[in-house]
């Protein structure tokens, strides 16, 4: 896939999986983000996945569209990812991500309580690119 195939399918589709290194060992997890410009802003909640991502920033991200085995698409992204600490940078990152993800209005508060009686605080890291690639059966790419 080109650049711009790349960067439609990221617009479009705004979850996939998120690979990182969890006690030295590969681990991939589900992740909603948001594509602005030539930054990808990823959404979590405080635990697991951010003590991971901030103890070795280096991670990927897989993203695919498939339509059955013979129609499909699918995008890696590699960087490194920061956390958001400023507010504004949060309050505008957590804008584009709830339009784009609106089952995640919970979040907005910053802190809730999920179905356990756990509290959950958000964390939203900008993941600055390094590589990107895709592949796909459809378009021009595949000819």
């Amino acid at each position: 896939m080109n650049s711009k195939e790349i960067h439609e399918l990221l617009h479009q589709v705004g979850y996939g999986h998120l690979g990182c290194i969890h006690e030295g060992k590969p681990y991939v997890m589900p992740m909603y983000y948001y594509l602005e410009n030539s930054d990808i802003y990823l959404f979590t909640t405080v635990g697991m996945k951010t003590k991971d991502i901030d103890a070795n920033p280096e991670i990927c991200l897989q993203v695919e569209d498939i339509h059955d085995p013979l129609h499909w698409r699918s995008v890696i992204v590699n960087g490194r990812a920061a956390r958001l600490t400023e507010h504004p940078d949060i309050d505008r990152a957590m804008h584009y991500i709830k339009q784009l993800n609106p089952t995640l209005s919970p979040a907005i508060n910053r802190t809730w309580i999920d179905a356990q009686g756990h509290s959950e605080a958000i964390a939203i890291y900008r993941l600055h690119l390094s590589e990107m690639s895709g592949r796909t059966t459809d378009g021009v790419s595949s000819r």
